[in-house]
């Protein structure tokens, strides 16, 4: 059986999914109730309470772990108990990049290594999703605002990883492994928006954010320090996290999609 936390988020949904098509049993975590396919288990339960996971983990022997609540050596002896022999961590490339601000999944990987259990990390950058912030102001008024709107970054589609993590759950040869995750190309906030508007057959206009207007926006749901991580990672990225990674391709067999699909696939969202 495999454990799947945060199974009614962007990506943790559709490893769910992936997961029952393909004949696993599979047993969902998430606070709330999910919408989930048929024969899938669903527990309530919450990360930051591991004691409370008991029954989630119960005869599993895979886990999918999200960076989520406050003790991951908890949340990892409770699955160990259960009879988890393998994790699948969904980490953040700030994680490697810039460890001093991405400190909450630093410390999951961390925890992970030193489990002793068969563990694989994903490292995505940034998702192609975040576009849904977006989505308001294209509906209301086709626009879109973004601080540094010619850097590139090669965002990643959720979906692309829920399909990773799948595999890597699925088959063995993945142990000890840390997968970058990007999807084909950078792409930047200008070029994001156009492949929008391309989408919807309108434009939409691009608007340029100041740093301090995007910090002002960013700290209204997200820790200060990780506001800090992504800012400086949109603004001035290292080589690295401008990097177009092979780890897509190389667990799949094909290339990840771009942004310009997942902006077809979802252009009811800013309609």
């Amino acid at each position: 059986m495999i454990v799947v936390t945060g199974a009614s988020g962007n990506v943790g949904g559709q490893v769910v999914a992936l997961l029952a098509a393909a004949g696993e049993r599979v047993t969902a975590v998430s606070r709330r109730t999910a919408e989930l396919p048929e024969g899938v288990r669903q527990v309530r339960a919450d990360l930051d309470d591991p004691a409370g996971l008991k029954d989630a983990f119960e005869g599993a022997d895979a886990l999918f772990l999200l960076v989520a609540g406050q003790n991951p050596q908890a949340i990892l002896d409770a699955a160990m108990a259960g009879g988890v022999r393998r994790v699948v961590l969904l980490s953040s490339q700030g994680a490697g990049t810039r460890p001093d601000f991405y400190r909450h999944p630093a410390a999951f990987e961390d925890a992970v290594r030193r489990s002793g259990l068969e563990w694989t990390i994903l490292r995505p950058g940034g998702f192609h999703s975040n576009a849904y912030a977006w989505a308001e102001s294209v509906r209301g008024g086709r626009s879109a605002a973004a601080p540094f709107g010619d850097v590139g970054l090669p965002t990643i589609d959720p979906a692309d990883i829920a399909e990773v993590a799948a595999a890597v759950l699925r088959e063995d040869g993945h142990a000890g492994r840390v997968y970058e995750l990007t999807g084909p190309a950078p792409t930047t906030p200008r070029e994001r928006v156009a492949a929008i508007g391309a989408a919807l057959g309108t434009p939409v206009r691009f608007a340029e954010q100041t740093r301090e207007e995007a910090r002002a926006q960013m700290l209204q749901f997200m820790p200060e320090q990780v506001v800090e991580g992504t800012l400086a990672i949109l603004g001035e990225p290292t080589d690295a996290e401008q990097r177009v990674s092979p780890d897509v391709e190389r667990v799949l067999g094909r290339a990840p999609r771009s942004f310009a699909d997942w902006a077809v696939r979802n252009a009811s969202a800013f309609r």
